[in-house]
């Protein structure tokens, strides 16, 4: 640390698809007040995943204020020591919004597949081409652009409010910055505009050839900066005294891999949430994909750019909160392990966790899911460890396609997110990679790489050697050596995905 930032705090907001948590470190890294307040999606039709962008802001404040409160319950000083903001942000949901700071629609969220016939009519044409070239990634309802092409189709009020200047786009970063600094501050960061299929991560700008081949001419579009800068500065709705620096944005998955240290190529990190993230740092070039991945932007100081390779999972947590809601099958998610620690094996079931398609490397969005191999010999519990084994099935799919590309195999897989306090999926991670899974043991990595950027954006960092994790909270995983029916069922539910997708 540097001297001038000694004894000094900085406070995280990492907003999800399923809430904001706000975490508050200080500067050894350790966590001295956090809240976490869930936020609910809207589903207005099959397939259409939304959230009101106005109920989001809120979100978010509703966490900082039980974040601050939670800090002076332990340091009354704590909220007078922050030095400076990050914030780490779901990536490829997006808000419009009029010249008067108004929405224009509802956020559509990055499950949201209601451009899946755009994309259908674009593959094959030579915008698909330019898209891989210039962004990294593919034609995708994933990703933003579609959607955005979708919303101005079917709505005329978006379309000529694009056409004459008077829409605002921003992903949700700069949402938050955009509201937070009311309306001062419009920015975003190369993680974050690297997800809309809009910006080119060669010349880090955005595309006009893919602005026009997407209709979005006339689209008002955020400055993009490293994800540690100086983005803006804000009191946070008078909760603080005085304005406080926002000096990080970078999005979640990022984040974490920032958080994880994931500095050097070939170190890679998946993030188990609703979804998952598997980012493996190629270095400081990008590299396409030939196997279902896709090339993004890793993460990026002042001084630095990392490029990374991506295996996208549409549904992992999501599958057992399914199982949960919708099923009734547990009282909590984390019941899962119990219950599948309660039978042998799987029983000759497996699920297909296509519930908004299969991402990385199938990339088939219009999948669906299923339950196979029921018998009257099979139960709840069987069907748990069938939803935890999909997990670790599309963990495999995607690191065996990532070792494809590169020609490096992996050495190791930093994991965070809710569900590496599964002990079980873990271990059914590590058999069936047959490397060791390390499991960061810190919920707010995302939180925490968001605060390293906003470190680096003030100068409160000398060097990446001060992003060391906080010692003692890892948890190791090594391959028990008895995968024999594992690699079997992963074999027979690769067949039943060729089959049902």
């Amino acid at each position: 640390m540097n001297r001038g930032t000694m004894g000094k705090h900085i406070l995280a907001i990492d907003q999800g698809t399923g809430g904001t948590k706000t975490v508050l470190f200080n500067a050894q890294g350790e966590v001295v007040g956090k809240a976490a307040v869930p936020l609910q999606s809207v589903y207005p039709q099959v397939g259409f995943v939304e959230q009101d962008p106005l109920d989001l802001f809120e979100n978010v404040l509703a966490s900082l204020r039980q974040c601050v409160d939670a800090a002076r319950q332990v340091d009354p000083q704590a909220p007078e020591r922050i030095a400076a903001v990050g914030i780490s942000n779901q990536r490829e949901t997006f808000v419009l919004w009029d010249t008067a700071g108004n929405p224009i629609c509802n956020a559509v969220v990055w499950q949201c597949k209601r451009s899946v016939p755009i994309c259908e009519r674009l593959k094959g044409t030579r915008v698909e081409a330019e898209v891989r070239a210039r962004t990294g990634l593919i034609i995708d309802p994933y990703f933003s652009g579609a959607k955005l092409t979708w919303l101005m189709e079917n709505d005329p009020s978006i379309r000529d409010g694009v056409k004459s200047g008077q829409v605002y786009f921003g992903t949700v970063d700069t949402w938050i910055l955009f509201k937070l600094t009311r309306g001062r501050s419009y920015c975003t960061d190369y993680t974050n505009a690297s997800r809309t299929l809009l910006f080119n991560i060669h010349s880090l700008s955005w595309d006009d050839t893919l602005i026009e081949a997407f209709g979005a001419k006339g689209l008002l579009l955020p400055e993009v900066f490293p994800s540690a800068h100086v983005f803006g500065e804000s009191d946070f709705e008078a909760l603080f005294p005085k304005p406080i620096p926002i000096a990080g944005m970078i999005g979640d998955s990022h984040a974490a891999a920032f958080g994880q240290g994931c500095f050097t190529p070939g170190e890679a990190k998946a993030t188990l949430g609703t979804g998952s993230s598997i980012l493996c740092n190629i270095g400081s070039r990008p590299s396409p994909s030939t196997h279902g991945m896709v090339t993004t932007i890793c993460w990026a100081t002042q001084s630095r750019i990392d490029y990374a390779l991506e295996g996208i999972i549409v549904t992992c947590g999501a599958t057992v909160k399914w199982l949960r809601d919708q099923l009734g099958l547990m009282v909590k998610s984390a019941d899962t392990e119990s219950m599948a620690m309660a039978v042998e094996d799987n029983g000759g079931v497996y699920l297909i966790p296509a519930f908004s398609g299969m991402g990385a490397p199938h990339w088939k969005m219009d999948a669906r899911a299923a339950i196979v191999g029921l018998t009257f010999g099979a139960n709840k519990n069987h069907v748990a460890r069938a939803a935890l084994e999909s997990v670790a099935f599309q963990i495999k799919d995607v690191i065996e396609a990532m070792g494809q590309d590169s020609g490096t195999p992996l050495a190791e897989l930093k994991v965070d997110g809710g569900m590496t306090g599964n002990r079980l999926l873990m271990q059914l991670v590590a058999d069936l990679l047959e490397v060791r899974v390390v499991a960061s043991g810190l919920e707010e990595v995302s939180a925490l790489g968001a605060a390293y950027m906003a470190g680096l954006g003030i100068g409160a960092f000398d060097s990446l050697a001060d992003f060391a994790p906080p010692p003692g909270t890892r948890t190791f995983f090594d391959p028990s050596g008895t995968s024999d029916r594992l690699k079997e069922d992963y074999r027979v539910w690769g067949e039943m995905i060729a089959k049902h997708c």
